[in-house]
């Protein structure tokens, strides 16, 4: 049992969660590593949500309440860590949340599946059901996607996720939604919108963001998203690092 007074609780909480997942085949074997680096790069940001991410998670925001076809791309450690926001966040958007994994099994994908449809997601792409486009120039198993979801969207929401898709879907001139907690990844340096935090913080945050510009004007919402550059993100970010060892 996990001691409450524990200085690490909350990071022993949240890799409880990630041994359940993998016990449970939500979690692919390489999925608990890649938790562990990410743990990593949180230290080195101090385990705290920066003033710079929370202007980026505001600005994530809007491009939400500016996007014609937005769609939620979800994995094994976005399920095992923040499946009730990312259903939360389907349901107050009215959007659809498409599996798409690296190691992708029937039992995976209905373990993933099953999360998402008893929290009441509606419209939950990427089974073994839908039909599916490959996306252009990209190999491997992450090519594969909904005709529906990702490859008719406008905008991405891609947490956790690896270089190569993101890459070639920014090719295709899709914008990209990523919370990666390493700045310099090519996920990072390729995505619309970086938000460089750990994504439990991040999303009570962005849907947060986007009750609050619910009802703002279109026109307000664009220019916040024309006011924001993510090289500039990025930099801040890293900047943000580096004071931590001054």
């Amino acid at each position: 049992m996990l001691n409450k007074d524990h200085p690490r609780y909350e990071s022993l909480v949240y890799r409880e969660k990630i041994v359940e997942a993998h016990k449970n085949g939500i979690l692919a074997d390489s999925g608990m590593i890649a938790h562990g680096r990410g743990e990593t790069f949180d230290y080195l940001i101090g385990e705290k949500t920066t003033e710079n991410s929370l202007n980026t998670i505001e600005v994530a925001s809007c491009y939400f309440l500016c996007s014609k076809h937005p769609v939620l791309s979800v994995n094994g450690n976005t399920t095992a860590l923040v499946a009730e926001d990312i259903a939360e966040l389907s349901k107050l958007l009215e959007i659809p949340v498409e599996i798409n994994l690296y190691y992708r099994t029937p039992e995976r994908i209905k373990n993933i599946e099953k999360v998402y449809s008893n929290l009441g997601v509606n419209e939950i792409l990427g089974t073994d059901d839908d039909d599916f486009i490959d996306t252009p120039d990209l190999n491997g198993p992450r090519s594969p996607v909904s005709i529906e979801g990702i490859n008719k969207s406008d905008l991405i929401f891609i947490p956790l996720e690896d270089g190569d898709r993101a890459e070639k879907l920014s090719a295709l001139d899709k914008n990209i939604i990523n919370i990666d907690l390493n700045p310099l990844s090519r996920t990072a340096q390729t995505s619309t919108v970086t938000i460089v935090d750990n994504i439990v913080r991040t999303m009570p945050l962005l849907i947060n963001n986007v009750n609050n510009f619910m009802d703002y004007d279109k026109k307000e919402l664009k220019e916040k998203i024309d006011k924001f550059n993510n090289k500039e993100n990025l930099n801040n970010a890293i900047q943000d690092i580096i004071k931590r060892f001054e």
